[in-house]
């Protein structure tokens, strides 16, 4: 199955901005440009009305700036973000903010292709053997790895080495042995992906893979608490402990 082009959206609120971006892009044909935003606020509508796969985003622009954009944004699917700005003393705070790369401008060509790059790994490795990050699998239905970011690095996770996932806002922290990665994309996403015979919803937030179960340790009012193999104890709300007790076979 090929890989779709990267649907993607220009945000800067200079034109002369925008037209550089679209000059850098015109040698990638992965790329499908689907909207040009001037502001934050036009952003934030073009984002949830298009869902692009890959945003462009300025960091100083009027009134909401794009850290603040990314801090609003409350889509199921957010894009992947690179950030173009004149000032380089952001950069630290970008890859803080989960973006992919960080693209100085004037924009210089070479460097632009380098953070293409990245992108294209990031896009490949989302879609390797999946099809579709954001779609069931032909195979059985459901993803067998995610693509993370990990320090400067995109790590490749089979979904059957993750021990258990807890939801941060539009973050996850999944947790692999004493590894734990950063992730942004939001459970209710994550959810529709995962095989629902391999992990377990046991709190509002929390996920965990049925295999690495060791014990369930019954409490008060009805809640309980799950022990897995390595020792970590997770609680199991009572919100969820009906469709555990029938997973797990609980009395």
């Amino acid at each position: 199955m090929t890989t779709p082009r990267l649907r993607t959206v220009l945000v800067d609120d200079e034109v002369l901005a925008r037209l550089a971006l679209r000059q850098a892009l015109a040698t990638h044909d992965e790329v499908e440009i689907v909207g040009e935003c001037g502001n934050a606020a036009e952003a934030m509508q073009a984002v949830r009305a298009l869902q692009p796969d890959l945003l462009f985003l300025d960091i100083q622009m009027p009134g909401m700036d794009g850290f603040e954009l990314l801090h609003e944004l409350a889509s199921d699917r957010l894009p992947l973000v690179v950030f173009t700005t004149a000032f380089a003393e952001h950069a630290l705070r970008a890859f803080d903010a989960m973006a992919l790369d960080y693209v100085l401008k004037p924009i210089d060509q070479a460097r632009f292709d380098q953070a293409m790059a990245r992108v294209n790994r990031h896009w490949l490795g989302l879609h390797a053997g999946t099809g579709d990050a954001s779609a069931p699998t032909p195979a059985d239905g459901y993803v067998q790895r995610l693509s993370v970011r990990h320090g400067e690095h995109i790590r490749v996770l089979p979904v059957d080495d993750i021990d258990w996932i807890r939801a941060d806002g539009n973050y996850l922290h999944i947790h692999i042995g004493p590894t734990r990665y950063l992730h942004r994309d939001t459970l209710r996403h994550l959810l529709a992906q995962l095989d629902p015979a391999r992990f377990l919803r046991i709190h509002r937030g929390t996920l965990v893979n049925l295999a690495r179960i060791r014990e369930v340790h019954p409490l008060f009012k009805g809640c309980a608490e799950v022990v897995l193999h390595d020792g970590t104890r997770l609680d199991l709300s009572r919100r969820f402990r009906a469709g555990a007790r029938s997973v797990l076979g609980l009395p």
